[in-house]
C-alpha cells in the first residue's frame, strides 16, 4: 500500500466502482465471447452482413458499439435488449471480486457515498447487488444508457452523473476502474482515478495514462480505508 493510496482516501468524499472488475467477474460463468457470438448471431439473423472484423469480436460490448454506430436505431434497441438479458443472466452466476466487498464496507464505514458506475446494464448490476446483500451499501447505480452505447466509458458523462446522483463534486470523488476507458473518462469528468490493475501488463498501462494511483488488489484499496477510519 502507498502513501499516496492513504492519502487519495482520506481526500475524496465519495467512491465511484465500475462494476465488472472491482465488484464483480461478471461474465466468469457465462463467457463473455459466447454473448458476443450471440449477438452477432442476432445481427446475421436480421440480414446484417458482418465484416471479418465485427464477425471476430470477442466483446459484447464491442458489438453493442458498433451496432450503435449504425443509423438503425431498431437494431441497436435490439441488440440491446439482448445484452440487457444476457448480462441479467451472467449476474446470477457472476464471481465476486476478491475484497471488493471489503473495499466496499469499508467506505460506508467512512460514511462515504457510493455509486457504481458501469457500461453493464443497471439491471445486471442491481441484480447482482441484491443477490449479494450490498444494495444497501450502493447509493446509486449508473449503467449503460439505453440503446446508447455513445454515452458509454470513456464518455466521461456517467462518472458526472454519478457524482451529481451523489451531491458530490466531481473533484471529490474517486472512481476505481479496470480499464483505460475508466482512467480516461475519469480524467475528462474530472475525477480522482484508481486503476485496479487485475492483469500485470495493466500496471504500466494505467501509471502511463495517468491513474493517481494504481493496485492489484482491491484488497489494498480496503486496507487504505480502513487506516483511515482508524486514524
Amino acid at each position: 500500500m502507498t502513501a499516496s493510496l492513504e492519502q487519495l482516501c482520506r481526500d475524496v468524499r465519495a467512491l465511484l466502482l465500475d462494476f465488472d472488475g472491482p465488484v464483480c467477474s461478471i461474465f466468469a460463468n457465462y463467457p463473455a465471447p459466447q454473448v458476443a457470438r450471440e449477438l452477432l448471431d442476432l445481427l446475421v439473423s436480421q440480414g446484417l452482413a458482418l465484416t471479418n472484423e465485427l464477425a471476430e469480436e470477442s466483446d459484447p460490448l464491442e458489438v453493442l458499439r458498433h451496432t450503435g454506430s449504425s443509423t438503425d436505431q431498431e437494431l441497436t434497441r435490439l441488440v440491446e435488449d439482448a445484452l440487457i438479458a444476457a448480462e441479467v443472466k451472467a449476474a446470477s452466476t457472476a464471481e465476486p471480486t476478491a475484497y471488493g466487498r471489503e473495499a466496499i464496507v469499508a467506505a460506508r464505514q467512512l460514511h462515504l457515498p457510493i455509486a457504481v458506475v458501469s457500461n453493464n446494464s443497471p439491471q445486471a448490476v442491481d441484480a447482482y447487488l441484491r443477490e449479494h446483500r450490498l444494495s444497501q451499501h450502493v447509493a446509486k447505480t449508473v449503467g449503460r444508457a439505453y440503446a446508447d452505447p455513445s454515452r458509454m466509458k470513456p464518455n466521461p458523462t456517467p462518472i458526472v452523473d454519478a457524482a451529481a446522483s451523489l451531491g458530490v463534486v466531481p473533484a471529490l470523488c474517486v472512481l476505481v476502474g479496470d480499464s483505460l476507458s475508466d482512467i480516461e473518462g475519469a480524467k475528462a469528468a474530472g475525477t480522482r482515478v484508481i486503476g485496479y490493475a487485475n492483469k500485470p501488463a495493466k500496471v504500466a498501462a494505467f501509471q502511463e495514462a495517468g491513474a493517481d494511483a494504481v493496485v492489484t488488489s482491491m484488497r489494498q484499496i480496503a486496507q487504505a480505508l480502513m487506516q483511515v477510519e482508524g486514524l
